[in-house]
């Protein structure tokens, strides 16, 4: 059976102290840019929402999972290229450094489509 979380720090306190680091700076990392941004836990995993979720992130054995919905995917498509993703999932592989940067600038992105939305 699934733990269910009911908050980020639950979710995060689940994994071991180097995967908790990059959780809690990918964390750090979106609320830099979406300050106004709920945390929410949502299908399981720790989300940011505004009105609609803007990203959600999960970590795996190998990677980090990153889902900014399929407008944040198609508007960093050419960045995107090195890494494994599909519609509206991003997996940052865990042997090699996680792009903060990157995850700035598809966090910012979709704030803005979510201001912009209102």
């Amino acid at each position: 059976m699934a733990v269910l979380y009911k908050t980020i720090d639950e979710y995060i306190k689940a994994f071991t102290p180097e995967i908790q680091s990059i959780l809690e700076k990918i964390r750090r990392t979106i609320h830099a840019v979406a300050p106004q941004a709920t945390e929410v836990i949502s299908y399981g995993m720790p989300a940011f929402k505004m009105d609609k979720v803007l990203v959600y992130f999960a970590a795996y054995t190998n990677h980090i999972g990153f889902y900014p919905t399929g407008s944040g995917i198609e508007a960093f498509k050419q960045e995107l290229a090195g890494y494994k993703f599909s519609k509206g999932a991003i997996r940052f592989p865990l042997d090699k450094p996680v792009p903060y940067e990157l995850i700035t600038k598809i966090t910012k992105f979709r704030a803005e489509q979510a201001t912009n939305d209102r």
